[in-house]
């Protein structure tokens, strides 16, 4: 049973949000003392989401469910969380993240962009019945070029 699970949203294998999402769970695991984490990509997921007895997608979402922390990244999509990403949590039973702390992480090209796609990202995980933390990471356009920088700084920020 994985302590963190990372969870990426972004359509595109290997994308900026991964990497920011990556280095977030490697610090929020080191600070636990434990370096070990999963990491979800629902990329390499692709149309196995769609697929109803799809054995990638069943693992992913037994970890998602078994975590006692979830760091959850999307990119900005229409000013909201990625469709990729909503098709991964909804199949989720009701209830499914109770007393699972979620840290919410959103790549955008604007601040306010992120921003509202943070806050319906926030809103998402609590449905689900996570305890999400009092503010998530938003990084924007040039922020992404230092996703280590972003996530050592964010990370300190949340765990002090």
């Amino acid at each position: 049973m994985p302590e963190l699970v990372v969870v990426c949203g972004h359509p595109r294998p290997a994308s900026r949000t991964l990497r920011l999402a990556t280095a977030v769970g490697e610090r929020i695991a080191k600070s636990r003392g434990d370096e070990t984490f999963v990491t979800i990509d629902v990329a390499e997921l692709g149309a196995g989401l769609l697929k109803p007895d799809d054995g990638a997608t069943g693992e992913a979402l037994l970890d998602v469910q078994d975590a006692a922390m979830l760091v959850v990244a999307t990119p900005t999509y229409r000013g909201s969380y990625s469709g990729a990403l909503k098709v991964l949590l909804d199949q989720l039973p009701p209830n499914a993240l109770a007393g699972v702390v979620a840290v919410p992480v959103v790549t955008a090209e604007t601040q306010p962009q992120a921003d509202h796609a943070e806050a319906f990202l926030a809103r998402l995980l609590r449905e689900l019945g996570a305890d999400v933390v009092d503010f998530g990471l938003t990084a924007i356009g040039p922020e992404l070029a230092d996703p280590d920088g972003v996530a050592e700084q964010y990370t300190t920020a949340i765990i002090a």
